[in-house]
C-alpha cells in the first residue's frame, strides 16, 4: 500500500474528536490508563498536538541546526546540553554522565505508585555528511517540502518554515541530518510526554533515559558505561525509539537487530599500477583476481557458500515464525520503488531473509573510474564487506569462517600489505582486515513485558500491530540483552523511505504526529 493509501485509511479513522468542553473535561482531571480507553487517549493526544503542533514543530527545527556528527565534540555537546534542557523541561532528574567519548545524557522520572521501571534508549548523535550531495540543501538547516524528494531531482522545490497558525501537512518531508535517525523520535517522546501530563493523566511506569552520542561510530563507548553503571539499567524493559516502521505503515514493534562485523579484503597485481599496453595480459590483474575470489562466495541466487556459514543460526520459535508468517507482504512494492526485478534467494520474502546472516559487498575501489580512468593494470584492488549477524553468530567466528575461504581459495592470507619477498613468494596474496562489530540480539515475544507491550498498542490505531522478530539494520543491543540481562524492545516511528544514513534524511511529518501517539499509548498502557 501506498503512503497516499495509508493517508488515506488513517483519514477514515473516527475523524469527529472530542468537543472542546469534553477535552477540558479530561485536562481538569487525573485518571489513569485504566479509566482511560484507547480510543479517548487517542483523540485526547491527537487533539493536545493540534492544539500545539507548532512548537512540537519547531522545537524538532531547532535541534536539527545543531550538528550532530559524533567527531565534531563542541557540537555534540551542544546537542547534549540542548537534550538536557529540553528533558528537564518535562520533569525529568537529568544527567550529562561521560565515557570517554560522547556523553550519554540519562534521565529518571519516578511515578507514585508505579510498580514497574521501563526506558527509553535512542541516540542523539547522526551519520557524517557530505553536504555535495545533498540535493538543493544543506544537512544541518533543516528543509521542508511539500513531498518526499524525486529520485534524481530538486523537486518538489523547498517551502518555507510554517508560521504559528499556519496549517503544518501531514504529507510534507522535513528534511535535515537525523530527522529520522534519531532525533524526532526523541523529541516525539517529549511531546507524547507533554500530552500526557496535559491530560492529567499518570504515567504507567517509573521512567528512565538513557541517549548516547556515537552510535553511529559504532558506539565504541556504550559497553564499558553499562558495565561501570550497571545500577542505571535497573530497568524490566529497554524500548528503542530507532529504526523505521515496517513498510505498510502499520504500528510495528521489533524485538530484536541483527548484529554486524566488517572486513576489507585487498589482493594485489604489480607493486605499482603498470601500462595495461606493454603488460596488459601479461601482469596479473588484481580485479580479475578480486572478482572471482567474490563470486566464490555467493551462489548466483545470493545464499552464501562459505562453508558452515549459516550453522550457528538460533532458530526461530514458533512464535516467531508464526509473527514472520502474518507480516504484511510489501516485497513487490519494495522492488518497485528501488527499482529491481528480482530479489536474491529463493522465493523467500524480505522479512525471512533478515533473519538470516547476510554478506554484503559494500564497497570496491581499483584504480580509477569514470573520467579518471586510465589503460592501467591496477597494483591492487579492495572490496569492502559487511556481514550483518543473527542472533546466534560470533563476529569474529563468521569472519573466521571468510578468512579460512579464502583460504581454500588458494590465498595467501596477510594482516598488513606484504614485502616484496611475500609477493616474489606467493601466487595469489589477500590482506584482511577486520574492522570490528557486535553480535545480534532478540527478546523473546513470550516474555511477560514483551505481551503487555504488544497490548498496550493493539487497538490503539486500529490497524493490527507488525511483529517483527530481528530487524534488518544494526544496533547494539546485546550490551542490554547479554551483558546487562534487560530484554529490549524497539519501538520506531519514522517511515522506511527517510534516507536513513543518506543525504536527504528526512521524516514524513504524518509519521512524526502518529508516533508522538503510539508513544504516549506506552507510556499510559505498560504498567
Amino acid at each position: 500500500m501506498s503512503y497516499g493509501d495509508s493517508v488515506k485509511q488513517i483519514k477514515g479513522m473516527n475523524m469527529r474528536y472530542f468537543n472542546l468542553t469534553l477535552l477540558a473535561i479530561f485536562f481538569s482531571t487525573t485518571v489513569t490508563g485504566q479509566e482511560l480507553s484507547k480510543t479517548d487517549l487517542k483523540k485526547m493526544v491527537r487533539e493536545y498536538r493540534k492544539t500545539h503542533e507548532h512548537e512540537l514543530f519547531t522545537e524538532l527545527v531547532d535541534w536539527l541546526t545543531i550538528p550532530n556528527v559524533a567527531d565534531d565534540q563542541p557540537n555534540i555537546r551542544k546537542c547534549a546540553a540542548w537534550l538536557k534542557e529540553a528533558m528537564e523541561k518535562r520533569g525529568i532528574k537529568t544527567q550529562i554522565l561521560e565515557t570517554g567519548g560522547s556523553p550519554v545524557v540519562y534521565g529518571e522520572l519516578k511515578v507514585p505508585g508505579a510498580a514497574r521501571t521501563v526506558m527509553y534508549y535512542a541516540h542523539y548523535d547522526g551519520q557524517p555528511v557530505d553536504p555535495t550531495k545533498w540535493m538543493d540543501m544543506e544537512p544541518f538547516s533543516p528543509t521542508l517540502r511539500p513531498a518526499k524528494l524525486k529520485a534524481g531531482s530538486i523537486e518538489p522545490k523547498p517551502i518555507p518554515i510554517p508560521k504559528k497558525g499556519e496549517k503544518i501537512d501531514e504529507d510534507w518531508r522535513l528534511y535535515g541530518r537525523s530527522a529520522s535517525d534519531d532525533k524526532s523520535p526523541i523529541t516525539a517522546l517529549l511531546a507524547a510526554m507533554d500530552a500526557v501530563k496535559a491530560g492529567g493523566i499518570e504515567y504507567g511506569a517509573n521512567l528512565k533515559f538513557i541517549y548516547e552520542g556515537e552510535e553511529e561510530a559504532g558506539s565504541p563507548f556504550l559497553k564499558s558505561f553499562a558495565e561501570k553503571n550497571r545500577h542505571l539499567f535497573d530497568t524490566e524493559v529497554l524500548y528503542v525509539c530507532d529504526g523505521p516502521m515496517y513498510y505498510s505503515n502499520q504500528p510495528t514493534l521489533k524485538f530484536g537487530a541483527r548484529g554486524i562485523t566488517t572486513i576489507d579484503i585487498t589482493v594485489y597485481g604489480p607493486n605499482v599500477n603498470v601500462h595495461s599496453g606493454h603488460y596488459g595480459n601479461w601482469a596479473p590483474n588484481p580485479g580479475i583476481k578480486l572478482a572471482r575470489l567474490l563470486t566464490s562466495m555467493k551462489h548466483e541466487n545470493g545464499n552464501v557458500k562459505i562453508k558452515d556459514f549459516y550453522n550457528t543460526v538460533t532458530p526461530l520459535s514458533k512464535r516467531e515464525k508464526s509473527a514472520v508468517k502474518a507480516i504484511p507482504p510489501y516485497d513487490d512494492e519494495i522492488r518497485e520503488l528501488y527499482g529491481f526485478a528480482k530479489p536474491e534467494g529463493r522465493g523467500e520474502s524480505l522479512m525471512e531473509r533478515i533473519n538470516l546472516p547476510s554478506l554484503n559487498i559494500r564497497g570496491l575501489e581499483s584504480a580509477w573510474v569514470g573520467p579518471q580512468a586510465r589503460t592501467v593494470v591496477p597494483a591492487k584492488a579492495t572490496a569492502a564487506i559487511d556481514i550483518r549477524l543473527v542472533k546466534g553468530n560470533d563476529p569474529d567466528d563468521m569472519i573466521g569462517k571468510v578468512i579460512d575461504h579464502v583460504k581454500r581459495q588458494g590465498f595467501h592470507v596477510v594482516s598488513e600489505d606484504p614485502d616484496n619477498e611475500t609477493r616474489m613468494k606467493h601466487v595469489d596474496i589477500a590482506k584482511i582486515v577486520k574492522r570490528g562489530g557486535y553480535p545480534a540480539s532478540r527478546t523473546s515475544m513470550d516474555l511477560e513485558i514483551s505481551r503487555l507491550t504488544a497490548e498496550a498498542l493493539t487497538g490503539f490505531h486500529n490497524e493490527p500491530i507488525v511483529m517483527v522478530p530481528t530487524s534488518g539494520g544494526s544496533v547494539p543491543l546485546y550490551i542490554f540483552t547479554q551483558i546487562l540481562n534487560v530484554p529490549t524492545i524497539s519501538v520506531p516511528i519514522v517511515n522506511h523511505d527517510n534516507n536513513q544514513h543518506q543525504p536527504n534524511e528526512n521524516i514524513r511529518i504524518g509519521h512524526y504526529w502518529q508516533g508522538i501517539e503510539t508513544l504516549a499509548a506506552l507510556l499510559v498502557y505498560v504498567k
